[in-house]
């Protein structure tokens, strides 16, 4: 099945108190480009979601975004700051003794007091939080994954009808190019009577113009050749995978044939095709630019 490069997924797990959140975008590139941005605490898991992702992306810019909410038992913990609280405790006992206040120090008093008490997070367990991550990720990468091979298979359609276009477009050329042959004998033959006032004695010389000019303008290789571009371009778009490459090889390879179309040709009908051709070959490579 042929894929877009572009593409959207998102996925949420949830288990132990840990809910993860992850949004995977793919947009045209070049080259196989994953970027993925998470909490620092699971730094040590990046190269686990790049591998998971490159299993699913061969091409195209590919950003995934973690999003990591931990309210799990284990994820904080309470200090308590002994020196500190001793400080207080000493200073209460100093104020007491010089106004002769009743000492009426608690542990309640105490832990109200700035800094006794903090609250740390603690180091999270990176197999419990890749095992919540994990389902998040295949969740979204299967959205993801399904959304570019909806756009996959419209791209695949647009462009069998380019095909077929274009294949019109040969059949066109290959209908008008023996006629250039034709047409050139009798402007030539015409030119010759216009010129001398007679019949042309000659034939034999005139054969020989006519031939070096049907040799010239020949484009029976490059339509053979543009044809076996179009069956390939075709078998390539029903195998499915990333082929995207290819078909952009192939774009290539036609926009020659063409070039070549149009410069051996000295036909205005055939110069038209040539460039209606091109014209719907740009559209053609325009919409391979989106395949992986």
């Amino acid at each position: 099945m042929l894929h877009s490069m572009t593409g959207y997924g998102r996925g949420r797990a949830e288990s132990g108190g840990r809910e993860f959140i992850i949004e995977v975008k793919a947009v045209n590139h070049r080259y196989n480009d994953i970027f993925i941005k998470l909490p620092r605490e699971l730094a040590a898991l990046e190269d686990k979601i790049r591998e998971k992702a490159g299993k699913n992306v061969s091409r195209g810019k590919t950003d995934i975004y973690v999003t990591y909410n931990n309210h799990s038992a284990a994820s904080k913990k309470v200090i308590a700051d002994e020196n500190l609280a001793g400080m207080y405790i000493e200073a209460i006992r100093n104020i007491s003794n010089k106004f002769g206040l009743e000492n009426d120090i608690s542990v309640s008093l105490i832990s109200r007091f700035p800094d006794v008490l903090k609250s740390e997070e603690t180091g999270d367990d990176l197999d419990d939080a890749w095992t919540v991550l994990n389902m998040a990720l295949q969740d979204a990468m299967d959205s993801f994954v399904a959304m570019r091979a909806i756009e996959g298979e419209k791209l695949s359609d647009d462009l069998r009808g380019r095909l077929k276009t274009l294949d019109l477009l040969i059949a066109g050329i290959s209908i008008r190019a023996p006629e250039i042959v034709t047409a050139y004998r009798q402007k030539l033959t015409q030119r010759i009577i216009d010129l001398t006032g007679q019949q042309i004695a000659d034939e034999g010389r005139l054969a020989m113009e006519i031939a070096i000019f049907a040799d010239r303008s020949s484009v029976d290789e490059e339509i053979t050749r543009l044809r076996s571009h179009l069956i390939q371009f075709s078998d390539i778009l029903g195998s499915g995978g990333p082929v995207g490459r290819k078909l952009d090889f192939l774009v290539q390879e036609l926009n020659r044939e063409i070039n070549t179309i149009a410069s051996k040709a000295n036909d205005i009908a055939i110069t038209n095709q040539t460039l209606d051709f091109k014209s719907e070959l740009e559209r053609i490579r325009e919409q391979v630019q989106n395949i992986e």
